[in-house]
């Protein structure tokens, strides 16, 4: 039985559960398969310790009844709750506060929870301040999501919003310029003015941003497919 992705408050693989123990998630306890080892693994339970979080090893018939041995990695965490997402006006009260210009990444029905944690991995480490996704026809910020982000998930801001067109506009008030990632854009993206507080979006898989999205854009620009 592999983890699913509406499993409230599991988190799976052993870099995501270390992650979420160093960013002070709350976990209600650990569950680790017998037998597994390894240098991670060990800090995962020195880790585990300092925050006063049991460690449950488990047989193999008792991990497999809640996970998949191999995409879970022989270890998953309960937490207390699922992650917290933030409104837009308390992500843009923590950027009000940084001395560095605003820099965010909105996520426009990104649909596989694979890609939407791989897109918040990368944009933890391109120096993103938060991630903004949209609370419908959007991949969850679950399990699968926290797996694929490797833990970033646990320490990037997520802000979940209702209507994109409407956090658009109050982005834009709040003196950001909107740059979309699409295709046809005619400027290539090391050429775009970035010195403007930024929202960076990345539309679907499939269709790309929509339309009305694209239309609230200051300028599109474009990655050539090398």
């Amino acid at each position: 039985m592999e983890i699913r992705d509406n499993s409230p408050g599991m988190i799976a693989g052993r870099k995501p559960v270390l992650e979420a123990l160093k960013a002070g998630t709350r976990i209600e306890k650990i569950l680790m398969l017998q037998g597994v080892h390894g240098e991670i693994i060990e800090e995962i339970r020195t880790a585990a310790r300092r925050a006063h979080v049991s460690v449950v090893d488990a047989r193999r018939e008792e991990f497999h009844a809640l996970a998949d041995e191999t995409t879970s990695q022989g270890i998953i965490a309960f937490t207390v709750s699922k992650k917290q997402l933030l409104s837009l006006e308390q992500m843009l009260s923590r950027v009000r506060g940084q001395a560095e210009k605003g820099f965010l990444l909105l996520l426009d029905e990104i649909e596989d929870p694979q890609n939407l944690g791989a897109l918040i991995r990368t944009a933890e480490c391109a120096g993103v301040h938060g991630v903004i996704v949209p609370k419908h026809h959007s991949a969850p910020v679950g399990p699968a999501a926290v797996k694929a982000s490797a833990g970033a998930t646990e320490h990037m801001a997520i802000a979940e919003v209702t209507n994109v067109l409407n956090a658009l506009e109050e982005l834009k008030k709040e003196g950001f310029w909107i740059v979309g990632l699409e295709g046809s854009g005619t400027t290539l993206y090391t050429a775009a003015d970035y010195s403007s507080p930024i929202v960076l979006i990345v539309g679907n898989e499939g269709k790309g941003i929509r339309r009305l999205v694209k239309e609230h854009c200051d300028f599109l620009v474009s990655i050539p497919v090398l």
